[in-house]
């Protein structure tokens, strides 16, 4: 269950550049890769943890959860074969903080972690990072034409509360024509 955290100003600033743990395990159908840690997520250690963050909504609505996790429920995520990593792993408070030769150090850090754990799909939640990332500047949201090896690769729509292109209604439609494909509906206990 669910316990929030609260970061003090003093606690997001502390976070600056921090890196939290990546959400992984063995035979994961989906590993979610988001941009970067934000400041809260720094803070409390948690993938998409800032209110008004739309991963943790977007994830139940589009049914890959049976109920709405909360961020420090980040744990339950491997045994329902879904990951979180990020393109980039220093904290910052705004995604744009961060410099292309990042981006593109962190896709290469990417590929080999795709390599390593051999997720059925990766799903980069930001289209400027993954263009930016694996030098793929035409990309369109979507299942991706090239794999990498024998991952599916999908880029979706940042869940950011500042990507106001997309409602939470349209980003779990994304996020759910990703589940039907890779066919991981599942369920959680709690």
């Amino acid at each position: 269950m669910s316990t929030a955290i609260r970061p003090t100003p003093a606690q997001l600033a502390a976070a600056q550049d921090t890196t939290i743990p990546d959400v992984t395990g063995p035979g994961l159908r989906v590993l979610f890769c988001g941009i970067n840690p934000g400041l809260w997520s720094g803070a409390t250690g948690h993938h998409f943890a800032r209110p008004g963050n739309r991963f943790w909504p977007a994830l139940h609505r589009s049914g890959f959860t049976d109920r709405q996790l909360a961020p420090d429920e980040q744990g339950l995520l491997p045994a329902m074969g879904l990951g979180i990593t990020n393109v980039v792993a220093r904290a910052s408070a705004k995604a744009d903080e961060l410099t292309r030769e990042e981006l593109r150090a962190g896709g290469a850090a990417l590929r080999e972690r795709v390599e390593r754990l051999r997720p059925r799909a990766l799903a980069v939640l930001g289209i400027g990072a993954y263009r930016t990332g694996f030098g793929q500047p035409k990309a369109a949201l979507g299942r991706q034409p090239e794999p990498l090896g024998g991952t599916e690769v999908w880029v979706l729509p940042n869940p950011s509360g500042l990507n106001a292109h997309y409602s939470l209604d349209a980003l779990a439609e994304k996020f759910r024509e990703l589940r039907e494909a890779v066919g991981t509906a599942t369920t959680t206990d709690g």
